[in-house]
């Protein structure tokens, strides 16, 4: 590949990860990705030979940037591993509600190809993350479960906060408290060991 092509396929990506901000994953269109990148509708095809294939490495760059994320706030972190679950939480909820499209993308492996682009190699490690740190705060528990658990609470505090019905349900909008509680849930209460 040249240097050439490499440049157009990484616009590609750039150009469907800024369309996904803007206008969410139904806007994800070859046609309209091309279109925005200033090239042909059949220019993508060269590069990505499926629709799955281009938002799956749109997806990748959204696990990078999450990864890169993950590994600033843990590296600010104390070596605690009870705050260190607590900061990756906050940065996974705090990416979930500020990417909303690209966050979507990256969870539907039913649209993604899984095998392609290393998307696998790219999620799993951290997962294993969590799972590791989850193990340290609660050795007699099957951190991986616990870490699937706390994981899909996750997922599903960042929809339901953006749809606005956790707001409704609690009537409040303290996102630290209720963080506080799927922490203390799955976790035990600060202070237990």
């Amino acid at each position: 590949m040249t240097e050439s092509d490499i440049g157009l396929r990484k616009r590609l990506v750039d150009v469907g990860a800024e369309l996904l901000a803007a206008e969410g994953l139904q806007a994800l269109t070859l046609r309209e990705i091309a279109r925005r990148a200033g090239v042909s509708h059949g220019a993508p095809r060269r590069y990505f030979p499926t629709h799955l294939e281009l938002l799956s490495a749109i997806a990748r760059r959204g696990f990078d940037d999450l990864a890169e994320r993950v590994r600033s706030t843990l590296a600010h972190e104390p070596a605690d591993p009870r705050a260190q679950v607590a900061a990756l939480a906050r940065t996974y909820l705090e990416f979930a509600l500020h990417n909303p499209g690209m966050y979507e993308l990256m969870f539907r492996h039913d649209l993604l190809e899984s095998g392609h682009l290393g998307l696998r190699e790219t999620s799993l490690p951290l997962f294993g993350v969590l799972a590791g740190l989850v193990g340290e705060v609660r050795p007699e528990a099957d951190a991986r479960r616990v870490a699937g658990a706390l994981w899909a609470n996750l997922h599903g505090i960042a929809q339901l906060w953006r749809w606005r019905s956790l707001q409704l349900a609690l009537g409040e909008d303290d996102f630290d408290r209720l963080l506080d509680a799927v922490l203390a849930a799955h976790l035990g209460a600060d202070g237990d060991r």
